[in-house]
């Protein structure tokens, strides 16, 4: 019997990066960096067991899948003197708790005192999380050996693109060392956020005079971390930044003097990747934010490091999200890149989100490319801080090629630079190294993202896969099609 999962809800790890930078005055150009290690997030949560978020076991965890308060039962009993009216009570206990029966196998049992009569069922049911128990005791005073495979049990995840409204799972950041002074408690965030994306139609719910000396700083802060980090991204980015940081600064009002537009940004990348950007509080699990790749979503965090501070963020900010994931989010490549880890998160184990967590970490983080010869910058992480840009490629750092393996399971260093980074031959090798690691995740089943639909097809049956690789076989015809047309 091959069965299919789906899930209980789970979070993890912090995703995203800050993005940070010394000034240019420092000779050792350290910057502390106030980022709690995502792997010790990740190990943090699953420590402290189901949270109020995470869907219950019932009934010592027979459960299998829970959405929407119904719950997905997958049943192994025996039934002895099945042919008498012991079918017609065990079915009758299903109708009592209006179980509703996806699919049921029977096997003659393997242990019988009469082989004709005594059975083995697979049940796969749905039944309310409240019936839950009632059901398992039942069927437990009259059948045999009432159980599950329990190895089958995995985390919920998304599979419709509506589903992302479940994944909000905010990581708190709170520093009990920050004094009542720091630019980024959660007072001034709000301040800071409400006029980031704030239209100019929008603009009578402050004061005039607040906004515009607040927009004002906000302005200066961003002119000086745009103007240092473009003056080294010709020397420093890989060319498929370059490329599509000219296209924004094009399509999008990249400059100096402005903050972009949320939408603005977003309806550019549908067009080009297809990503789309999601306004997100703050930092989201691993979990969660890997789950939203999956879909080319991209959990984008709306406030901007304060004034005083230009060069230092203690969390992801709008100059990280902005001028660090959206231009590599806008290459096909590395979107493309970027789906496959999210991908591989559905469904994973906590030990697997740790791993592919650092794996997203020393990528699409701090990942560094070779580009005909020379190493170059690809990482939101490095391309957003000046100070670690620099550092990333001097002759002060070891450098590694990217091996997942390897990578997953690298000592991640949040207090300063990072001593170590991963250098990939190219986007197309990461990603087929990539793809081959996740491929060794053990999971129940496997999935296939349709893109016409957003969604995830769970693939656990013979007819879904043969539906899949008919629509793919289609694909292929047309493009045999143009091909011979070339010819």
């Amino acid at each position: 019997i091959i069965i299919s999962s789906s899930s209980s809800r789970s979070s993890s790890s912090s995703s995203s990066s800050s993005s940070s930078s010394s000034s240019s005055s420092s000779s050792s150009n350290a910057i502390i960096f106030n980022l709690r290690n995502m792997i010790e997030d990740a190990k943090r949560e699953k420590d402290l067991g189901s949270s109020p978020t995470s869907p219950s076991s019932h009934a010592d965890n027979f459960v299998f899948d829970e959405e929407d308060g119904k719950t997905i039962l997958n049943l192994f009993f025996a039934l002895r003197n099945a042919k008498n009216d012991g079918l017609l009570r065990t079915g009758k206990i299903f109708e009592t708790c209006d179980a509703r029966i996806h699919h049921i196998e029977t096997r003659p049992a393997r242990i019988s005192k009469n082989s004709t009569e005594d059975l083995e069922f697979f049940v796969r049911c749905e039944v309310h999380g409240s019936d839950v128990n009632i059901l398992i005791n039942s069927l437990k005073k009259l059948t045999d050996d009432v159980r599950i495979n329990r190895d089958e049990k995995v985390p919920w995840f998304p599979k419709k693109i509506r589903d992302l409204d479940k994944c909000h799972h905010l990581i708190t950041k709170f520093d009990p060392d920050m004094d009542d002074g720091h630019p980024l408690l959660p007072g001034k965030i709000k301040i800071h956020s409400l006029l980031l994306f704030v239209r100019e139609d929008e603009t009578a719910i402050c004061s005039r005079f607040v906004i515009f000396n607040v927009v004002w700083l906000l302005l200066l802060c961003r002119r000086e971390v745009y103007r240092k980090l473009t003056d080294i991204y010709p020397t420093h980015a890989c060319k498929q930044y370059l490329d599509t940081f000219r296209q924004l600064e094009r399509y999008c009002s990249y400059r100096e003097d402005n903050i972009p537009q949320l939408h603005d940004v977003s309806r550019f990348l549908k067009e080009k990747t297809g990503f789309q950007l999601r306004p997100v509080a703050g930092l989201v699990s691993a979990r969660d934010f890997l789950a939203s790749l999956a879909f080319r979503v991209f959990q984008c965090t709306q406030y901007i490091r304060h004034p005083s501070s230009p060069m230092h963020s203690p969390e992801p900010d709008c100059c990280h999200e902005l001028l660090g994931h959206v231009p590599m989010l806008a290459d096909k490549e590395f979107a493309q890149f970027s789906q496959e880890i999210g991908l591989a998160s559905l469904g994973a184990s906590d030990e697997d989100i740790e791993k592919l967590s650092t794996l997203y970490w020393f990528t699409v983080e701090f990942g560094l490319c070779k580009e005909n010869g020379i190493i170059k910058a690809y990482g939101a992480g490095l391309l957003s801080s000046y100070g670690e840009l620099v550092h990333a490629l001097s002759n002060e750092p070891e450098y590694k090629p990217f091996d997942p393996e390897v990578t997953a399971i690298q000592t991640y260093q949040d207090q300063t630079y990072q001593p170590v980074y991963f250098v990939s031959e190219s986007f197309e090798d990461a990603k087929a190294k990539l793809r081959y690691y996740c491929s060794k995740i053990k999971k129940p089943f496997s999935i296939y993202y349709d893109p016409f639909t957003c969604s995830i097809e769970v693939l656990d049956k013979p007819q879904k896969i043969k539906n899949t690789l008919y629509q793919i076989r289609e694909e292929l015809k047309n493009l045999c099609f143009a091909l011979e047309k070339l010819s």
